[in-house]
């Protein structure tokens, strides 16, 4: 799977232990930075990282920063981005099962290294679930759907 990651000076160093266990499961690893901890504003990685799944460079992301709030929030900018703030591997495969989330977010500062890996594990290996999620899905990139009776 080609997978994009991004984070803030906060998380640089989780974004480089992630993306080497993601080298290492076999996946494809496009790092979007930053490559040091010098000061960055999140907003900018997280565009940067919409940017790529959307456009279909990246077939996932995964975005961090230091809660991974403001992160997740630039990712979900992006109408094609189903950006999920995760902190266990439930809530990973929960955004992947009914909200076919094309996005992580995690905080560095709240997530440790062991539980950001079984987040990883459970988002790319849970399938979405279809069925009735399918329009909630579909009402999240297009607001315009509304309810029929």
């Amino acid at each position: 799977m080609r997978i994009a990651i991004a984070s803030d000076h906060a998380a640089v160093d989780l974004k480089a232990e992630l993306r080497e266990y993601l080298i290492e499961l076999g996946h494809e690893v496009a790092d979007l930075g930053p490559q040091t901890a010098n000061r960055v504003d999140y907003p900018d990685y997280g565009y940067k990282l919409a940017e790529v799944v959307a456009d279909g460079t990246a077939d996932r992301g995964v975005a961090l920063c230091g809660s991974g709030i403001g992160i997740s929030i630039a990712v979900n900018r992006n109408p094609a981005l189903r950006c999920a703030l995760v902190s266990e591997p439930l809530s990973a495969a929960l955004a992947r099962e009914h909200n076919d989330a094309n996005a992580i977010a995690m905080g560095a500062r709240l997530t440790g290294i062991d539980m950001a890996k079984a987040c990883l594990d459970a988002f790319l290996t849970t399938d979405f679930g279809g069925g009735r999620h399918t329009g909630r899905v579909d009402k999240l990139s297009n607001p315009n759907i509304r309810q029929t009776a």
